[in-house]
């Protein structure tokens, strides 16, 4: 029994939580990276180096036929998965930096004990 206790205490901790969500999130968005460079980008080259398909991409070395298009793709793939996590990333530091920047505004230096009773006879030998 104790050792479900200490599982069931690992699996609901928010961090693994958190981990198994975005790893969720990162395959589905994956896959809408992989439907833009399959639907969109893959055509675009295609076009631009006269091939009918990114996929028809390959050489031959004695009879054994290369097909580097996928391998292209999944370069592409990486590239642009790889693009949208740091302007996801940098927008989001830039957003904590701004927060940070509030906080440290807002919040009020806290004083120790003798600083403050350093300020309290500061203060009464202003008033006299």
């Amino acid at each position: 029994m104790a050792f479900f206790k200490e599982f069931k205490e690992f699996a609901v901790k928010g961090n693994v939580v958190d981990l198994a969500i975005a790893v969720v999130l990162g395959a589905a968005f994956g896959k809408i990276v992989t439907e833009l460079t399959g639907s969109l980008v893959m055509p675009l080259i295609s076009l631009i180096l006269g091939k009918s398909s990114i996929n028809d991409i390959a050489f031959t070395i004695r009879n054994t036929i290369f097909p580097i298009g996928h391998f292209f793709q999944a370069i592409i793939d990486f590239i642009l998965i790889a693009l949208v996590l740091f302007i996801i990333i940098r927008a989001m530091n830039k957003l904590n930096r701004k927060r940070e920047l509030k906080a440290d505004e807002v919040k009020p230096p806290e004083y120790t004990l003798s600083e403050k009773l350093l300020m309290e006879i500061r203060d009464s030998l202003k008033r006299g």
